[in-house]
């Protein structure tokens, strides 16, 4: 296997609180090898144009472990590697032209940080003969093969805050109120955060619910002398029979845009119930902001571990958590699946033993 000499990193997709940790962490564990280190610039798109990549020295990354987002800026399109680009001898495949541009910056290893849109470009790329070590990053949780990815923990954090913060205002005015938060259609963030937090019902994907169930266990717990409530649902739940509530279709490259059953459970709750009810978003204020520990700890592990498969020449995979160690999982394993919160997981249990409902 010949030796690595000039090794690049992109960032890919959605950010997420740690992304500025594993860039820090390849470039000093590549320094430290003798390694060139690139930085490309805004994902993939920054490998269509030779001018969007800069050499990366430990003096680049003083500095940023602590910060959100990403120093090498990311573009979330979620592109089909097989789609057309325009260059200047015609029309070229989206992969191709990717590939044939990380070699001429003359890249023996390329890590790429994303989640699963970015990973199945990436994958696509490997059979292309481009030397990829992946690096899992969503908030979402979603990604096989790795029981967390970093980012995560500081969405959880972030959302079991606001709900602490809530619980005060829904016990001040009486009042149900309803948080929605992010995960797609993995209900990990709702499932940590809700019970964090101690939330009085949990709705996520895996579980379609019932309102009428919802509203029902509600007001038990009024007629128990417990006038509020705090619901908490993941934007890609769905009543019983019914479909997630979206923002926007997609196409054309576009991700589906899940938004809006948080608003949806806040009306049919004060229906059935005849409560005072009100909705929050958390958004995108759970992708901000600096990592928590476990985040900083978890993205430096993976990227120096990035840099020791690049080194074996092990490319194709993925760097994954199982703890307690960080090991290697073929992205042929890992792309198109969706890592879903298991139905009969004892954290579903242990949130229905303590009274927990999931309108089933």
């Amino acid at each position: 296997m010949p030796p690595v000499r000039r090794l690049g990193i992109l960032t890919g997709g959605g950010d997420a609180p740690g992304l500025n940790a594993v860039i820090r962490a390849v470039v000093k564990s590549t320094c430290r090898r003798g390694i060139e280190c690139v930085g490309i610039q805004d994902g993939f798109e920054g490998l269509l144009e030779p001018d969007r990549s800069r050499v990366l020295q430990p003096r680049d990354v003083t500095g940023i472990l602590r910060l959100g987002g990403t120093i090498l800026g990311t573009v979330n399109r979620g592109a089909d590697p097989r789609r057309l680009v325009a260059t200047s001898d015609g029309p070229k495949e989206y992969g191709v032209r990717v590939a044939e541009m990380a070699g001429r910056l003359g890249l023996d290893a390329l890590v790429v940080v994303g989640g699963d849109g970015t990973l199945a470009i990436a994958y696509h790329l490997c059979t292309l003969g481009v030397p990829i070590v992946g690096v899992p990053k969503t908030i979402d949780n979603d990604i096989v093969g790795t029981e967390s990815s970093f980012g995560f923990n500081s969405a959880v954090e972030y959302a079991t805050d606001a709900i602490d913060r809530l619980h005060a205002t829904a016990e001040a005015h009486h009042r149900i109120l309803v948080v929605e938060v992010m995960g797609r259609y993995a209900g990990w963030i709702a499932l940590y955060a809700g019970l964090a937090g101690g939330a009085d019902a949990i709705l996520i994907p895996e579980i379609p619910f019932d309102p009428h169930i919802v509203a029902e266990r509600l007001l038990a717990r009024e007629r128990r002398g417990a006038r509020f409530s705090v619901v908490v649902v993941a934007e890609g739940a769905c009543p019983k029979g019914g479909s997630p509530a979206v923002t926007d279709p997609g196409g054309r490259g576009r991700l589906e845009r899940l938004g809006g059953m948080g608003a949806e459970v806040c009306r049919l709750l004060a229906a059935e119930t005849g409560k005072e009810t009100r909705s929050v978003v958390l958004g995108h204020l759970q992708r901000g902001g600096q990592p928590t520990s476990t985040d900083r700890v978890l993205a430096t592990r993976f990227g120096s571990y990035a840099v020791e498969l690049a080194v074996r020449g092990r490319f194709g995979t993925m760097v994954a958590y199982d703890p307690p160690a960080i090991v290697a999982r073929p992205l042929g394993e890992i792309v198109g699946k969706v890592r879903l919160v298991p139905v009969d997981s004892d954290l579903i249990q242990a949130a229905k033993a303590i009274g927990v409902t999931f309108g089933d």
